[in-house]
């Protein structure tokens, strides 16, 4: 099985899981804080190829009516650059109530509210990775 990045794209930071090589699950890797686009697409670039990603899956934040708002579009940008930017296919994936699953599972586990901006879009990252293997192993 392939090993996998995922992301999820904010204006000011990006969080990112990885997949094992056995497609056993996503595990959070780290939470990039946003300087520049090139910046930005470099960091990604250097953490596919230390885990030795074969793609890179991207949260896309589609509105609860199925259309692409403001936010999306900016995600689908930034993707697009990303794909132009690295040699590694990039997909899209609907992240609907990724955050607020993210917000749940942090909860749950009881993680102080003050030390959740450092981890909850590496949390959404994971559940992002985690649905599109699912989907996948269910298409296989």
């Amino acid at each position: 099985m392939a090993v996998l990045l995922g992301l999820d794209v904010g204006d000011v930071r990006i969080g990112v899981a990885v997949s094992d090589a056995l497609g056993s699950g996503a595990h959070p890797l780290c939470t990039l804080t946003r300087t520049n686009r090139q910046r930005d697409i470099t960091a990604i670039g250097d953490l596919a190829s230390i885990h030795e990603a074969e793609r890179i899956i991207i949260g896309l934040p589609v509105s609860l009516d199925g259309t692409l708002g403001t936010q999306a579009e900016k995600v689908q940008k930034f993707g697009n650059r990303l794909s132009e930017g690295l040699d590694i296919p990039v997909e899209f994936w609907d992240e609907r109530f990724t955050t607020s699953e993210a917000e749940d599972i942090l909860d749950r586990v009881n993680v102080d509210p003050k030390d959740r901006r450092k981890i909850i879009d590496q949390v959404a990252a994971v559940i992002i990775l985690d649905e599109y293997m699912r989907s996948n192993a269910n298409e296989a």
